[in-house]
């Protein structure tokens, strides 16, 4: 019997399914691309039948919604440790941008997904800002620390959305070919990225405003 067989025939008995299908449909994504993702093959992946998936997804955009969730859960945490190590705010809001972009060029699926399930929906995903110590929080509380008023909402607002578009654009043109010169000269790819980021500037043109 082939694999395929074996897995359309065999109960549905799997100790944690949702957490396999998405775990099966990270892979389909970085090995394969969205194409081949379906919930028969993210089944197929995942050793289940055909029929499991639906006990947690719909449909394929419920899946790709819990694949963004996982990202972000992801990018968060990339967040957090590179808050966590940086000697003071200014260093740590450069680190962040570099944590960032390390993470969109590790993950450039699930990176693509989280952005894609997120870009027609009328507010952003709860993982990436809707909680208090969410991915983008940590950014904007990082610009207080930072020395910015926490009193001006907007002021926050705009600085937290300049450096996230910011390390947004360098992960879109990270792996352009005009820059490996510079990558060259600096000694690699995250130098190129830390350098990047110290010329922005977000905490020393925040504080001038």
């Amino acid at each position: 019997m082939s694999n395929t067989q074996a897995a359309e025939s065999r109960p549905y008995h799997h100790g944690d399914l949702r957490r396999a299908l998405i775990d099966a449909a990270t892979r389909l994504l970085e090995t394969e691309g969205p194409s081949a993702l379906s919930l028969r093959a993210v089944a197929r992946e995942a050793g289940v039948s055909p029929a499991a998936p639906y006990h947690h997804f719909k449909d394929k955009s419920e899946l790709l919604d819990a694949v963004a969730a996982e990202g972000w859960t992801m990018l968060d945490a990339a967040i957090a440790k590179a808050r966590a190590e940086a000697a003071n705010p200014a260093e740590a809001l450069d680190e962040i941008g570099v944590a960032y972009v390390c993470f969109a060029r590790k993950n450039p699926a699930i990176y693509r997904v989280m952005y894609d399930t997120a870009r027609d929906k009328e507010a952003f995903p709860v993982d990436m800002e809707g909680v208090e110590d969410s991915a983008y929080c940590k950014v904007r509380d990082t610009f207080i620390d930072a020395g910015a008023n926490p009193e001006d909402a907007q002021e926050l607002e705009l600085a937290t959305t300049a450096a996230w578009c910011s390390a947004h654009g360098l992960a879109e043109m990270a792996n352009f070919k005009q820059f490996e010169h510079l990558k060259d000269a600096l000694g690699g790819e995250v130098a190129f990225f830390r350098a990047v980021f110290k010329r922005l500037g977000l905490a020393a043109s925040l504080r001038e405003d």
